[in-house]
């Protein structure tokens, strides 16, 4: 399978902000680990801190990817464009969160991305990814 991750803003400082929240470990890190793991998968990773460039990734793979799993970050409770791009592709989308968005701050229990993704993660830590890349494989062999 062609799986890419999209993750948003901030999440390029994984390893060094709020780490009681997001932990110690670099996403880069985290990544490489993953593709040992998933060596069946091409996996393949974006980040931005740029709402539009999200969207054009989203769209740039949304329709030759077997699956997404998008981190919005901060967007996740903001943006009607990013739920709209995902509307807008075949490829299914899994949202993962690395922690509990609904025991947070009020305002993060909201996502727009949730009501267009086919599945949703969070409070995991960065095993939500891995949750997500397996919750894809079993869906692509049901379906």
């Amino acid at each position: 399978m062609k799986i890419i991750i999209i993750n948003g803003p901030n999440l390029n400082l994984l390893g060094k902000r709020q780490q009681d929240i997001y932990g110690n470990q670099s996403f880069e890190d985290y990544f490489h680990a993953l593709s040992v793991k998933h060596t069946q998968h091409e996996l393949s990773y974006y980040q931005s801190n740029h709402e539009g460039l999200l969207i054009e990734k989203i769209q740039e793979v949304g329709f030759d990817f077997d699956g997404v799993v998008l981190n919005a970050a901060g967007y996740t409770h903001t943006s009607i464009a990013l739920m709209d791009s995902i509307l807008a592709i075949s490829t299914p989308v899994v949202e993962v969160h690395i922690s509990n968005i609904y025991e947070r701050e009020p305002f993060r229990h909201h996502s727009y991305i949730s009501k267009a993704a086919q599945h949703v993660i969070v409070g995991k830590g960065l095993k939500g990814y891995d949750e997500a890349i397996q919750w894809l494989e079993s869906s692509n062999k049901q379906g």
